[in-house]
């Protein structure tokens, strides 16, 4: 068990989510970033596998089958694509809902801060879109117009870089940014 490596490793991308977010123009929402990663709940069974180059629920998910971590995350978590599944009364089937616009902007601040951390000094502003299409593309269970919201930004990202991407979630709604891209 790795309780100190986990532990800076969680707090390092916390930290970096809060500045990111305060960039955004969320930075209070931010200041509540992943506090469930400190749970007993997430916490332990992170540290069991922990080894610093990826998530551990991903080696937990190997192990178990599914992960408990995660399902635990996700559930307290509105900056997850995840969270926003409800059942739809027609269908009678749980669907993905559209994700609000500031959880959005914060999932955007997560995938950049995890990029930093994980991959260290060989990040760079490209490779949250990379990351998307190489292995979560068609995958995801996300609501059209929340995908189409990440990937508009996550190509401004690639192509704007992120003090301009942070200077524009600042400044607009991520649905403002999609319908003006169209136009």
């Amino acid at each position: 068990m790795n309780i100190v490596g986990h532990f800076r490793t969680i707090t390092k991308h916390r930290h970096l989510v809060i500045k990111h977010c305060f960039k955004a123009g969320i930075g209070l929402q931010g200041l509540k970033h992943d506090l469930s990663k400190y749970s007993p709940e997430e916490f332990f069974i992170s540290c069991k596998y922990y080894t610093g180059k990826h998530s551990p629920i991903a080696d937990e998910r190997r192990d178990r089958g599914y992960s408990t971590v995660w399902m635990h995350h996700k559930g307290r978590n509105k900056h997850h694509y995840e969270y926003w599944v409800d059942m739809n009364l027609e269908t009678k089937l749980y669907e993905p809902v559209p994700m609000p616009d500031r959880y959005v902007k914060e999932m955007i601040c997560d995938r950049i801060a995890a990029s930093k951390v994980y991959l260290g000094s060989d990040y760079d502003y490209t490779y949250p879109l990379k990351y998307y299409h190489n292995k979560e593309h068609g995958k995801m269970q996300i609501h059209p117009e929340t995908q189409r919201k990440l990937v508009f930004v996550l190509k401004y990202l690639n192509e704007h870089g992120e003090e301009e991407t942070f200077k524009y979630l600042r400044t607009h709604e991520v649905l403002d940014m999609c319908e003006a891209d169209e136009l």
